[in-house]
Order: C-alpha cells, then sequence, then structure tokens
C-alpha cells in the first residue's frame, strides 16, 4: 500500500484534482483508494492507494513525485507530501 499525507490550501480544489486522476491510478496497478482527513484539520489529507506489489507502489510513488512537481497538476497541495511504502499486516472487519 502507498500511503501518502500532506496538508492542501483548499480541499474542494484538491478533491477535484484528486477525481481527475492525473497519474492513472487504474492503470498503475491501484486496485482501491481511501480518503481521509482530520476532523480537527480539514485542510489535511491521508490517502492510501492499495497495489498488490511493492514494485507497483514504487512505480506510483515516482508518478506521484513528477505530479507534484508541477503545481498546475496539483493546484491545491502546501508543503512537502510525506509519502511511504506500507503493509498492510492484519484487517479486521466488525
Amino acid at each position: 500500500m502507498l500511503q501518502l499525507e500532506h496538508p492542501v490550501t483548499d480541499f474542494a480544489t484538491w478533491k477535484r484534482a484528486f477525481d481527475s486522476d492525473p497519474i492513472g491510478r487504474g492503470r498503475l496497478g491501484v486496485r482501491r483508494h481511501r480518503v481521509c482527513r482530520p476532523l480537527d484539520d480539514p485542510n489535511y489529507v491521508v490517502v492510501e492507494l492499495e497495489l498488490d506489489t511493492e514494485e507497483e507502489a514504487e512505480t506510483c510513488r515516482a508518478a506521484l513525485r513528477d505530479l507534484w512537481a508541477s503545481r498546475r497538476a496539483a493546484p491545491a497541495l502546501a508543503g512537502e507530501p510525506r509519502v511511504r511504502v506500507v503493509d498492510a499486516v492484519e484487517r479486521v472487519e466488525y
């Protein structure tokens, strides 16, 4: 899974850009994603992109870095994104 988080200047603007899918998440192997925001900070996002392999996650991370280098393509990004590849070791539903 690729986990990323960063502040945004305006969530609605960021969400429109995210929904336009400028990196082609499906083509990169993303099977599902989740977008979260802290209740006490609506201008901060946490995104989880689920992929099958570490190689796909690294390819997706590189695509995101290229995207973020272009402020035109990432209009509401504020600050430096934190990105890491994580392994989901357990998922339990209640």
